[in-house]
């Protein structure tokens, strides 16, 4: 019986296609793309991002990194390709991606451009989202692998790998579209949970009291009066120390995302000897994580929803709320950021050492938040966490999809 190493055929194969795959060099089936930017017929500079392909610069970068005069950069047409050779997390070896959101663009002359012209483009897009390719490319490139974060990889080296495609074109289209088609259904949920997200953000802004005011933009049937000013050590008391357990999950506080454990955000417990000393908080409880970050620089508060019991860090300011507020809604409350202007009064002197922000317990307790009834404060609580749940289960089938993706990659190329 023939070996699939032997037999150069994919694992898994649309049906009526039998024959081998065929060996290419990638300058036998692309031609190179070399053509300036002369006469500044595009005046919109790219970039390549690993996720989202050649984008232009200022969406990337929040600014234009690009020289004012790009006569000098490759002009670059929709449907060319090229291949940005610095590494990233997912692409250790650079990613190549296809233009396909610009008819043009212009691109620094460090990335090497090419256009397909004797293979399915379609084909192209999706190979070079699986890992075929990388070893070929580590093996070409010059001694020392990088230099400015680039890899040292010549044009008429990266032109000399080789492929491993469909003799068909069709074959080529088939596992293209398919692909393709999995990419659109990602983006699709994507799409869809960027428009929640930005739908919770407006209703953050409007089911709260903004600098100045007593009620809210928009409230629930029912409710008409003023919120009430109290400080937070009013409606909390506070958590600390434990009862011994050391087995229970070890946690930590990410802006993004809330709650992890430990050994998810760091791949271990890096608890170590302070462990002992970690507090215990249960469910319903909240800790304010004081460390400055890009997405909470006055710092963030989650309540613990996912576990029963756990363990957190002693540095954490651990609170319980119970009869006084609704835990869930004093998450929400500091997540529209209205405390950061009573938390930026209290920071001293920036972050410490550890990276923490110089507010102690008894000062963050002291910071005043508006509220209004438990009643008031259970409606808002249900009804954000219902968004959360929604944007949740986008995030869940994108994870999905996006697994699906990377098995049908391994098995359907060689």
């Amino acid at each position: 019986m023939t070996s699939k190493k032997q037999r150069r055929v994919p694992e898994l194969r649309f049906r009526g296609y039998t024959d081998d795959w065929e060996q290419r060099k990638l300058s036998s089936i692309v031609t190179r793309v070399t053509r300036k930017n002369t006469g500044l017929v595009s005046d919109l500079p790219l970039t390549i991002s690993a996720q989202d392909g050649l984008v232009d610069q200022v969406t990337y970068f929040n600014k234009r990194v690009a020289s004012k005069n790009m006569e000098h950069y490759l002009l670059l047409l929709n449907g060319e390709f090229a291949y940005n050779k610095s590494y990233s997390k997912d692409y250790p070896w650079g990613a190549i991606k296809r233009l396909d959101m610009y008819p043009r663009g212009a691109l620094s002359t460090l990335y090497i451009a090419f256009k397909p012209t004797s293979v399915n483009s379609e084909f192209l897009v999706a190979y070079y989202e699986t890992s075929n390719w990388y070893k070929q490319v580590s093996e070409r490139a010059a001694e020392g692998a990088r230099n400015h974060g680039l890899l040292n990889i010549a044009p008429h080296d990266f032109f000399d790998t080789r492929l491993l495609i469909p003799k068909t074109d069709d074959e080529q289209r088939s596992i293209g579209l398919f692909i393709k088609k999995l990419d659109h259904t990602i983006a699709l949920h994507q799409r869809k949970q960027s428009l929640l997200k930005k739908l919770k953000q407006g209703y953050l802004q409007k089911l709260f009291p903004q600098k100045g005011q007593r009620q809210p933009e928009l409230r629930f049937p029912g409710f008409t009066d003023d919120w009430e000013q109290r400080k937070l050590g009013q409606l909390s008391e506070c958590v600390r120390g434990n009862d011994g357990r050391m087995n229970l999950p070890t946690l930590t506080i990410s802006a993004g995302s809330g709650w992890l454990d430990q050994r998810d955000r760091f791949s271990q417990n890096i608890a170590g000897a302070e462990q002992k000393n970690y507090t215990l908080l249960r469910k319903g409880q909240l800790s304010y994580n004081h460390g400055n970050s890009k997405l909470a620089k006055f710092g963030a508060v989650f309540e613990l929803r996912n576990y029963s019991e756990a363990l957190v860090p002693r540095v954490y300011h651990s609170f319980d709320v119970s009869g006084h507020a609704v835990p869930a809604f004093i998450e929400y409350l500091f997540a529209t950021k209205l405390p950061d202007r009573e938390l930026a009064k209290l920071v001293s002197s920036g972050a410490r050492m550890d990276g923490l922000l110089n507010i102690n317990y008894q000062a963050f307790m002291g910071i005043e938040l508006r509220v209004p009834s438990i009643h008031e404060q259970q409606l808002i609580a249900e009804f954000l966490e219902a968004l959360d749940n929604t944007i949740a289960l986008h995030q869940q089938e994108i994870d999905r999809l996006q697994e699906l993706k990377q098995g049908y990659l391994q098995k359907m190329f060689v």
